[in-house]
């Protein structure tokens, strides 16, 4: 007759460790989360003259692990605080759900970017991929730097919002220098990015290449000069053209267009035609008659990388 193992065999201690990382790993993948709303609901007076409390409005809700509860409370206070500043552009239509990524290849797969060592985060419409502040650095990241990143990636899902809905977004052929202009610009990251002196002497290197039109190809291998490209080019429209025209351009997509004829409605001329009076005022060291295209801070030694 086949004799039975005993349990005393079974029960060894590496088979209670492994148990007990398995209880543990359950317990710190359980998720967590906290919302901040984007405005106050208004009351609204029902027909018998009663107040009655408008529908909700759209929230900013923070996804995590329990590990990461510290950064969860950076997250939020960066929300409430830009919330205020970014209202020069428009309100939010629908809610955003901003997920706190463990680790750098957390956050890779969840934006789908292989290879993209620099990014922090990734914004969609309704989503923003964050990696966790607590991982930036040995010591994690600043609530400073934290209000800053956020600022950025709110001003994308913001602007996706403004300029259409949830199912249309994508085709709105928004180019990368205008989205990622807008957020630089709105986070006032001009600091971070090379100067415009930087970015004429990489067109007279590099005269076939042009970070404006070429900037998908060129956003891994040269995400400096593709930020840098961005941040002054919108900066250059903003001072030429006012933060109205900003809106106008966002506002036109909501009716249908897709961003080339909207930009040419607001502004006024071609999207073509203003990249081109762009790059003739930076080859020309337009910069160099006196005028700044915005604030100059000193670059810090050890700048976090932002993200699209």
């Amino acid at each position: 007759m086949k004799r039975c193992r005993s349990h005393s065999r079974w029960w060894t201690p590496a088979r209670a460790v492994a148990l007990w990382a398995l209880v543990w790993l359950s317990g710190c993948a359980h998720k967590m989360s906290t919302s901040v709303p984007t405005s106050q609901a208004p009351a609204e007076e029902s027909a018998e003259g009663d107040s009655v409390r408008a529908p909700a409005a759209p929230r900013i809700d923070v996804e995590y692990r329990e590990r990461d509860a510290s950064a969860a409370t950076q997250v939020r206070l960066a929300v409430e605080r830009a919330l205020p500043r970014l209202a020069r552009w428009g309100t939010f239509d629908d809610s955003v759900t901003i997920v706190i990524h463990p680790n750098h290849a957390a956050l890779e797969r969840a934006a789908n970017r292989s290879g993209h060592d620099f990014l922090r985060a990734w914004a969609r419409y309704e989503q923003i991929e964050l990696q966790s502040p607590r991982t930036w650095t040995l010591l994690g990241a600043s609530q400073s730097q934290v209000d800053e990143l956020l600022l950025h990636e709110l001003t994308h899902s913001l602007m996706y919002q403004v300029a259409s809905d949830k199912l249309g977004w994508t085709r709105k052929r928004i180019p990368l220098w205008f989205r990622e202009g807008m957020a630089s610009y709105t986070a006032e990251q001009g600091y971070r990015v090379p100067s415009l002196e930087d970015l004429s002497r990489f067109w007279r290197n590099q005269p076939s290449a042009d970070p404006l039109t070429q900037a998908e190809a060129l956003y891994q291998g040269r995400s400096d000069i593709v930020y840098g490209a961005a941040h002054h080019a919108f900066t250059f429209l903003v001072r030429r053209y006012g933060e109205a025209t900003i809106r106008g351009v966002l506002h036109a997509m909501s009716r249908g267009p897709d961003f080339p004829d909207a930009f040419a409605e607001a502004v006024g001329l071609p999207h073509d035609a203003f990249l081109e009076d762009f790059r003739r005022y930076v080859r020309l060291r337009g910069f160099k008659g006196g005028r700044k295209l915005g604030p100059q801070r000193p670059r810090p030694d050890t700048a976090i990388p932002t993200a699209p």
